[in-house]
C-alpha cells in the first residue's frame, strides 16, 4: 500500500488523543498518570482492532508488533513517548508512536513483513516535568533508576515514582534492583521520529531533518538561596542579606559567561525555568530571606557540561561571601549527550534524497529516549518533523503533510535495514 493513504487515519488519531487528554488549555498526559494511561489504552484498542499484537514490557511501556513476530532473534525498535508536559502540545512524543504504528500497518496491509521484525514502543515517563527526572520508562529498561530516583515525588500528588510505576504495572522490585529488563543485543537498531522542538526547521523551510546528536544536560530541580528577612525601607544595601538579589546576581553572571562561551563557538544553552520566594512570607515591603530556583545547562559536550557546572558552583561560593547568603543544592541530575549512529544518519539521508524531500542534518537541543539507546551502544537514529511554535506548549503546529513524509521515510528506512 501507499503509506500516504493513511493520512486520514493520522488526522483522526491525533484528534481523538487530543480530545481525551485535553485540559482546557493544551493536553496533559502525566507520566504514569491518567492522561498517559488513557492514551495508552486508546492506542492499544486501535492496534488490536487493526490486527496487531499489543503487550506491556516490564517497565509498563507499551509494545506493538505484527502477529507471530516475537521470536528470539533481533528486532528493529521504533517509537517515542506517550506523556506530555502540563498543558503541552499534542504532537510531542505521540507523533513518533503513531508513525511507528503506521509502519506496522503498512507492512501488515502489504502482506510483507520486514525481514528483521519491527517492534514499536510507546515509552511511559519521558518528560521530566512530573517527577523532576526524564527517561523513566526507557531508563528502567536499562536498569538506570536508583533508589533516589524511585523516591522522587509527583509534582501534584506527592506520590513516589515507585508507587506510580507499580500502579501502572511495572515490575518495581526488579527496577529497584537496577536489573536490565531486556537484552540490548536483540535490538538491531532504534529509530525515533519526533517533532523538532525549536524554530530551526521552520526558519529554514525544512519539512524533515536527520538528527546528528542529542544534547545532554546537568540540572538541579531546586536550589535554595538563604539570606535574612528585613523591612524593605529600614535595611540599607550594605547590611542586607537579600536572597533575591543574590539569585539575580548569579543569573546575570552565568549569562555573561554563557555569552563569552558562545563567542568562542561552544555549544551551550543555560536556563533557570523556576524562581520563587516563599509564598507564606513574601511581600512587597519585605526583603526575601529564601528563594528557590532551578538550574539547567545543556550541551553536546560532556566536558562543557561539567566545566559550566563547576563555574556555576564557583559563582555561588563567591556570591555567598559577597552578599552573606547561603546556597543549598538538591540532588544533581545528569543526562549524557548522545551521538546518533553514522550509518543510520546516512541511510535516513539517502531515503530523504531519494524521495525528493528537502532536509538537513541538525543536532537536537532537546533530550529524547533515543539518547539512552545510543549511549548503550545500540545503533540509533532520529528523524525530525517540522513543527511551528516550538514545543512544550499548546501551540505545537505540525503539518500533516510533513508528518506523512516523515512516516514514509521511516517506513523505507526500516525496510532497507532489513
Amino acid at each position: 500500500m501507499d503509506i500516504l493513504e493513511l493520512r486520514p487515519v493520522a488526522e483522526e488519531l491525533f484528534s481523538k488523543v487530543r480530545e481525551l487528554s485535553h485540559d482546557g488549555v493544551g493536553v496533559t498526559r502525566a507520566s504514569y498518570g491518567e492522561g498517559e494511561s488513557a492514551t495508552a489504552s486508546f492506542l492499544r484498542d486501535f492496534a488490536l482492532k487493526h490486527g496487531l499484537e499489543v503487550s506491556a514490557d516490564r517497565a509498563a511501556n507499551l509494545l506493538f508488533r505484527l502477529p507471530d513476530t516475537c521470536g528470539e532473534g533481533q528486532a528493529v525498535w521504533c517509537g517515542s513517548h506517550l506523556d506530555s508536559v502540563p498543558q503541552g502540545g499534542n504532537y510531542d512524543g505521540l507523533a513518533g508512536v503513531i508513525a511507528g504504528l503506521f509502519c506496522l500497518l503498512a507492512q501488515k496491509q502489504s502482506g510483507t513483513a520486514s525481514r528483521i521484525p519491527l517492534q514499536v514502543i510507546g515509552f511511559r515517563g519521558e518528560e521530566s516535568a512530573w517527577f523532576g527526572k526524564a527517561y523513566m520508562g526507557s531508563g528502567a529498561l536499562f536498569g538506570l533508576l536508583d533508589a533516589d530516583d524511585l523516591a522522587l515525588e509527583q509534582r501534584d500528588s506527592g506520590e513516589s515514582l515507585a508507587s506510580c510505576m507499580h500502579n501502572a504495572g511495572a515490575e518495581i522490585e526488579a527496577i529497584s534492583r537496577q536489573e536490565a529488563l531486556f537484552d540490548p543485543l536483540r535490538v538491531r537498531a532504534f529509530l525515533e521520529l519526533h517533532i523538532e522542538q525549536g524554530p530551526v526547521m521552520v526558519a529554514r523551510k525544512l519539512p524533515l531533518a536527520v538528527v546528528s546528536g542529542i544534547r545532554g544536560n546537568v540540572r538541579h530541580n531546586s536550589i535554595q538561596c538563604l539570606g535574612a528577612a528585613g523591612h524593605s525601607g529600614a535595611v540599607p544595601r550594605w547590611l542586607r542579606r537579600d536572597a533575591m538579589f543574590a539569585v539575580a546576581d548569579l543569573i546575570m553572571r552565568l549569562d555573561e559567561h554563557w555569552s563569552v562561551l558562545l563567542e568562542r563557538g561552544t555549544d551551550l544553552v543555560v536556563t533557570t525555568g523556576m524562581v520563587s520566594t516563599n509564598t507564606a512570607e513574601h511581600a512587597v515591603s519585605r526583603i526575601p530571606s529564601q528563594v528557590r530556583f532551578s538550574f539547567e545547562v545543556r550541551s553536546k559536550s560532556i566536558d562543557t557540561l561539567e566545566a559550566f557546572y563547576q563555574l556555576m558552583r564557583a559563582e555561588c561560593t563567591a556570591i555567598s561571601r559577597e552578599r552573606q547568603v547561603r546556597f543549598e543544592f538538591d540532588r544533581r541530575l545528569l543526562s549524557k549527550p548522545a551521538t546518533m549512529d553514522g550509518q543510520l544518519c546516512d541511510l535516513l539521508s539517502k531515503v530523504c534524497t531519494r524521495q525528493g524531500t528537502t532536509f538537513e542534518v541538525i543536532a537536537s537541543g532537546a533530550g529524547h529516549d533515543a539518547s539512552l539507546f545510543a549511549n548503550a551502544g545500540i545503533p540509533s537514529g532520529m528523524l525530525f518533523i517540522r513543527n511551528q511554535n516550538g514545543s512544550h506548549n499548546p501551540e505545537e503546529a505540525m503539518e500533516m503533510d510533513d508528518f506523512m513524509l516523515g512516516v514514509q521515510v521511516l517506513h523505507e528506512t526500516i525496510r532497507e535495514l532489513s
